[in-house]
């Protein structure tokens, strides 16, 4: 069942929360060992939501009310996990770093995206694995196993939202909450063959946390595009002071999906920044064939040139490097980090605040250039990673840093650009390698586009359904 089947039954009576959790919580046992896709399981809460949920269901019903005129929350008593770099109070909060290891988050530090899914009734089953303070392409840290993409445990999942993109390909959660920063959600979602969604800048509230850079922001992991859809509907309720405001969508994202698309015009590109990165022959294959399926759909497809460059990678690295130095470590414990934090961290303390300034205005020079390059498109097509989901530790070099990040830019070549000039994008699983991994293809739209990206998705999973690939080790 999809999390709206889910909740759907639930409503109806037709499933029991309890149950669900139950279920759920039985496979996180039996398979997650292999997986690496929770860093912390939350059984106790998780049944006590379900509780709480069951109990409202049982309320309304001695009041009459039937379906969906009993006026309870969307998302009443399904399971979504969230990701370890969010804090949930009361809960384990690590980060993914080991100095965090024994961190329990304060009462006061629900985030405005937390407490949205609280309250549309999700249950709570755990914390996700995600890498130190969410920096690698990768999910590997030192407080939990690595995330696999359950098609292949000797891959990860990607990162930074690795185990919430193996949870929701693995069968132990119907969908899960992320966060995308360079392609934390895209990344990982491609790895593990599921639909995930960075919403434009300014969608989803970062509250109360600030918002630095507008790089980040929070969103759905999904098996199908109308779940994500929903997820977003839950996620993007704005909060006062918001630095990057949008205006509210004039109608949900769901009932986008209700509807097709007709003769849009999307642009293309499949040379990686920086020049030079290899793309898998496999992935151009499958990049083409979905540019040969979106035009049978009735679209105009357009080779357009990668519009940025070297030097716009330039601008973006110091703005990252700059936010890895501004997470708090406890005092002592710095050499306690891993390697690519610390190297990660040196560069970002070395950055002045004029140098900080200078590359913030060049990292908006370069979206402003991206957004014009691509003004007279409704959609943008190019592949989601420029590689297969890579074998555990590929990407990872603790000896050399530098060669670690680097190594990540050449697999991710395509997913930071729609971070730095804002835009909404998705990667879609349409594909699989002659090994049977995923490909993801990632769309993306104008800023606040969301609405017509999600029809164009729904429209290309009607036309190469994947909600019934099961990996083979769940």
């Amino acid at each position: 069942m999809t999390m709206l089947q889910q909740a759907a039954a639930i409503r109806s009576g037709d499933l029991s929360p309890v149950e669900l959790a139950e279920h759920y919580l039985r496979r996180i046992e039996r398979y997650d060992d292999d997986l690496g896709a929770y860093v912390t399981v939350t059984a106790d809460r998780a049944m006590d939501d379900a509780r709480r949920a069951q109990e409202l269901l049982a309320g309304a019903a001695r009041h009459g009310a039937r379906g969906a005129d009993r006026g309870l929350p969307p998302l009443l008593g399904v399971p979504v996990p969230i990701k370890d770099l969010t804090p949930v109070p009361g809960v384990r909060f690590t980060a993914g770093s080991a100095v965090l290891a024994r961190n329990v988050a304060r009462p006061d530090t629900e985030t405005r995206v937390g407490q949205l899914l609280r309250e549309a009734g999700t249950v709570l089953l755990g914390k996700t694995n995600t890498p130190e303070f969410g920096l690698p392409a990768y999910t590997e840290s030192a407080v939990a196993p690595p995330a696999r993409t359950p098609y292949d445990t000797t891959r990860g999942a990607g990162g930074s939202s690795g185990g919430a993109a193996a949870a929701v390909a693995a069968g132990l959660a119907p969908a899960a909450h992320g966060s995308d920063g360079g392609g934390s959600i895209r990344i990982p979602a491609s790895c593990c063959g599921v639909v995930g969604l960075k919403p434009s800048r300014g969608r989803v509230s970062p509250g109360p946390y600030g918002d630095v850079s507008g790089l980040a922001v929070n969103g759905p992991i999904a098996r199908t595009v109308r779940d994500a859809a929903a997820l977003l509907d839950v996620m993007a309720a704005p909060t006062p002071g918001d630095p990057f405001p949008l205006p509210p969508p004039e109608t949900s994202f769901l009932s986008w999906c209700d509807s097709e698309p007709r003769g849009l015009r999307i642009a293309r590109w499949a040379d990686p920044d920086p020049p030079g990165v290899t793309v898998d022959p496999q992935v151009l294959a499958a990049y083409e064939k979905t540019s040969e399926l979106l035009e049978r759909l009735g679209h105009t497809v357009v080779d357009v040139p990668q519009p940025l460059g070297p030097h716009d990678r330039d601008a973006f690295t110091p703005v990252w490097a700059a936010l890895a130095a501004l997470v708090p470590v406890p005092d002592g414990l710095e050499g306690e980090l891993q390697p690519l934090s610390r190297w990660l961290r040196e560069q970002g303390r070395a950055v002045t605040g004029v140098g900080y300034a200078r590359a913030l205005d060049a990292m908006q020079r370069a979206g402003r250039r991206l957004g014009a390059a691509v003004a007279g498109y409704d959609a943008v097509l190019t592949p989601t990673l420029a590689q297969l989901p890579q074998p555990v530790g590929a990407l990872r070099d603790d000896a050399d840093p530098a060669a670690d990040f680097a190594a990540q830019i050449a697999f991710t070549p395509f997913t930071a650009p729609w971070n730095i000039a804002g835009h909404p994008a998705v990667s879609l699983p349409l594909h699989r390698s002659a090994e049977g991994l995923p490909i993801g293809m990632m769309l993306a739209a104008q800023p606040g586009g969301e609405g017509v990206l999600l029809q164009l998705a729904a429209q290309l999973e009607t036309a190469l359904p994947w909600s019934d690939h099961r990996p083979p080790q769940t």
